[in-house]
């Protein structure tokens, strides 16, 4: 296995080539739905040749914080990044007297996996669906006020408007939520060295400042610190580029066909620190020596 050094790419990849297969984390300001700032940031970055990008989690016009960003050819794994785990802080307001501890029991109550049906407003079909809290805790509590603080950990998908929604009917009290920031969506946090602000990228971009735009840009190839990956040779990339299966002859360790094979998931083809495709075991062909196809080609 090729382990990808990040800051090699950032600083060895022409600029163009770096954005066109990169990332952004954006702190979302309120008031700008997710489509607001992917529009946003694909304008900024059609001055370089490119022409995609896509987010990865939407979130409400209220709801600030973490909002990755994929760029280019960086779309084409789009689906890789999403469906992680979340992390959020947040402010409810409730409806009528209850005690912390009343509230902190309520909170434990829901940990685990939940059933929650989608709200009204949102954009994808409301069927009752399964999601997971791993995380609820108060982290302040205005008894006089009714006013909380909380921060929670959830399974993608989950809704924390909802959550509290749910909270407050289960504690016959009602509540609702005032403030939601989002701090973590999958690999990245808001404690990233690249999280940054959508005037501030737009400011370097305005200055063809590449030196510190370099800083900001995060290479896509970081799917591999969470997926396996397996290098190939160099002689075949322009095969693979092409569309051709692997063979294990491709594989730089032909040992690793065995591994290839057994993989249920996804994998990384890296090939001299950069992502060459993503690809998936098969055994839907005649020939023994195919042991791959490609999902998504990188170039």
């Amino acid at each position: 296995m090729e382990n990808i050094n990040l800051e090699k790419i950032k600083a060895e990849k022409h600029f163009n080539e770096l954005a066109n297969f990169s990332l952004v984390i954006i702190n979302k300001p309120s008031d700008w739905t997710s489509f607001d700032v992917v529009h946003k940031i694909l304008g900024m970055f059609r001055k370089f040749g490119i022409k995609k990008a896509g987010h990865l989690g939407t979130l409400d016009p209220m709801v600030t914080g973490v909002l990755p960003i994929c760029i280019g050819n960086a779309t084409k794994i789009q689906e890789l990044f999403m469906h992680r785990d979340k992390v959020y802080t947040g402010k409810m307001k409730l409806h009528a007297k209850i005690s912390q501890k009343e509230l902190e029991a309520g909170m434990k109550k829901l940990l685990g996996k939940i059933m929650q049906l989608p709200p009204v407003k949102s954009r994808v079909k409301r069927v009752v669906r399964e999601r997971e809290i791993k995380k609820f805790e108060l982290t302040s509590f205005d008894e006089k006020k009714l006013e909380a603080s909380f921060i929670t950990e959830v399974q993608a998908g989950t809704y924390i408007r909802k959550l509290v929604h749910d909270l407050g009917e289960l504690l016959g009290v009602g509540a609702q939520m005032t403030e939601l920031k989002r701090t973590r969506a999958g690999l990245f946090t808001d404690k990233n060295k690249e999280y940054t602000t959508i005037e501030t990228l737009s400011k370097l971009i305005a200055e063809n400042n590449e030196k510190e735009l370099r800083k900001l840009l995060i290479p896509a190839e970081i799917i591999s610190s969470v997926l396996e990956s397996y290098e190939v040779k160099p002689e075949f990339i322009k095969k693979l580029e092409n569309g051709s299966p692997l063979f294990k002859e491709m594989l730089k360790n032909t040992a690793d066909a065995e591994k290839v094979k057994k993989n249920p998931d996804i994998f990384c083809l890296t090939c001299d620190n950069r992502l060459v495709e993503t690809a998936k075991s098969t055994n839907q062909f005649q020939n023994p020596e195919i042991i791959a196809k490609p999902v998504s080609v990188i170039k």
